[in-house]
């Protein structure tokens, strides 16, 4: 079964949108996929201030309208002999409307350039941080020096030790999928990371008279049952894309200890990585580092792409009328 069917590009206009562009529509070819390019223009109030003389707010927008289409024919116009692509302007706030226009159309993926990416290191703007938080689908957010093709990408991914096989979250196996497709077909190298701790150490201490045995147990009792955790979760990963795939691909596994919203993009860093594949949100009941502000902690300090994932059953807030 296909993984990706229906791409959104969403223009980001403060940025050089040019490797962005690129590799949505070679991801669309690809994937045999459908390709729709949009961007988001700002509604005009009709209370707005002054206005030149004789014209109306009603106007305005049209005129907004107009020359933002103009900007995406431009946009595209490299690629439309090799790809159909279809093209919408879409009036109001740019997350709540792209959101919108998921909820509208089944989109699957949403490519578009990070914005700021220069303000004080921090990769994502605000309309990308609503997108990551909220978007029903994966949000592919490509940085400004993108590269042409990925070398290495990092699936970043949480087991639980706790949790037997027949409930493996499906976000890990989502997660693998996506990281192993891509990785693939760019002929690219693949990291697989788990971030482990053990949180009750310092407790551990306090319960004994022998803290330094006591600690060294306790953590080595946990390592192991991360490091068998995360055995299954290859092992899961080997037959969900079979042996033939899986030993062409030889993914390394990397487990590290420490604090996800630091070791997560250190290792990014150390790895070279250009593409982060991640969750956003876990879902209810499932123990780990994928949810709101960790996430979003590890997504502000990354410098190179990523395509952040959301569980099967996830709702957006966003409702396509309000």
């Amino acid at each position: 079964m296909k993984l990706i069917n229906n791409i959104l590009y969403v223009s980001e206009s403060s940025v050089a949108q040019g490797p962005s562009i690129a590799r949505a529509v070679s991801v669309a070819e690809n994937n045999q996929a459908d390709l729709t390019v949009i961007d988001v223009t700002p509604a005009i109030m009709a209370s707005i201030g002054m206005l030149p003389a004789g014209h109306t707010s009603d106007e305005l927008q049209t005129a907004m309208v107009s020359e933002s289409r103009k900007g995406l024919e431009t946009l595209i116009e490299p690629y439309t002999q090799r790809l159909s692509i279809r093209l919408d302007v879409l009036v109001g706030k740019t997350y709540l409307e792209v959101i919108r226009a998921i909820l509208r159309n089944n989109y699957d993926l949403i490519i578009k350039p990070a914005e700021n990416p220069n303000f004080i290191a921090r990769l994502f703007g605000s309309d990308d941080m609503q997108l990551l938080r909220n978007c029903p689908c994966p949000v592919w957010l490509t940085r400004l020096e993108e590269q042409s093709d990925y070398t290495r990408i990092l699936a970043a991914v949480d087991v639980n030790p706790d949790v037997p096989d027949a409930a493996e979250p499906t976000l890990n196996q989502q997660i693998l999928e996506l990281s192993s497709s891509l990785a693939i077909s760019k002929f690219a190298a693949l990291d697989v990371v788990h971030v482990w701790d053990a949180p009750f150490e310092m407790k551990v201490q306090s319960w004994t008279d022998n803290p330094r045995e006591a600690s060294m147990a306790y953590v080595e009792s946990e390592r192991s049952r991360h490091q068998r955790a995360f055995s299954r979760l290859g092992q899961n990963f080997r037959d969900q894309i079979g042996t033939e795939a899986y030993d062409h691909l030889s993914p390394q596994f990397h487990m590290r200890r420490g604090a996800p919203s630091t070791v997560i993009p250190q290792t990014v860093k150390e790895l070279r990585a250009n593409l982060v594949v991640m969750g956003t949100v876990a879902r209810t009941g499932i123990a780990g580092w994928l949810i709101g502000n960790t996430a979003e902690a590890i997504l502000e300090q990354l410098q190179c792409s990523v395509l952040a994932v959301k569980p099967h059953g996830f709702v957006s807030p966003v409702r396509l009328f309000e």
